[in-house]
């Protein structure tokens, strides 16, 4: 192969691993819930590390996408990297808002030790009474569970926040082991959310 084959090689393969990455992590469609690349948050740029559904009972609850700073395919990366985070969470049925503050509390609880559910106990608690003022999360409702460093947990319905930051990144790892911890709520979601499906 003479050099000018080389590099027209070379930048054929080039050109096909960049569209291989670009489709991989262009933005998603989960359940005709569209979730772009990136967003901003705390003035740094964020990626989707992944997206999925939360199917219970073969009933399709929610869509929910994980931005964090950069991609990566472990759990424990994923929860341990720092800075700003975002948890996007787009109903495609109705649920109650106390079915919705038991499920994530139960989910916290699921993968936190005793000792861990007594330092979070308070938060747990602030959390459970945030969750409750939704009154009831529509379908199309998006609830953004947002990580602010120096500020805490941010959460959001449609845009309006809900209640105070509730503070500590220990209480958003928490959080985020509902998804990405040792008992998830759905394998196969956090699968799709560390982007190994």
């Amino acid at each position: 192969m003479n050099s000018l084959s080389k590099k027209l090689a070379g930048a054929v393969l080039s050109a096909l691993l960049l569209a291989t990455w670009s489709s991989a992590h262009a933005a998603r469609d989960v359940g005709g819930v569209r979730f772009e690349d990136q967003l901003t948050l705390a003035d740094q740029a964020l990626v989707l590390n992944g997206a999925g559904m939360r199917v219970k009972m073969i009933i399709k609850v929610y869509a929910v996408g994980l931005y964090v700073p950069r991609r990566d395919a472990s759990a424990v990366s994923v929860l341990n990297q720092p800075g700003p985070k975002s948890v996007r969470i787009v109903m495609l049925r109705n649920v109650s808002a106390e079915q919705l503050a038991d499920s994530l509390v139960t989910g916290i609880e699921d993968n936190a030790s005793s000792a861990e559910q007594a330092v979070l106990r308070k938060r747990l608690e602030a959390l459970q009474a945030t969750m409750l003022k939704v009154g009831e999360a529509q379908r199309g409702s998006v609830i953004q569970l947002d990580y602010v460093p120096g500020q805490g947990t941010h959460i959001t319905l449609g845009g309006k926040a809900l209640g105070q930051d509730i503070a500590g990144e220990d209480f958003y790892r928490a959080l985020l082991r509902i998804w990405l911890g040792e008992h998830p709520s759905d394998n196969a979601l956090k699968r799709d959310l560390l982007g190994v499906s």
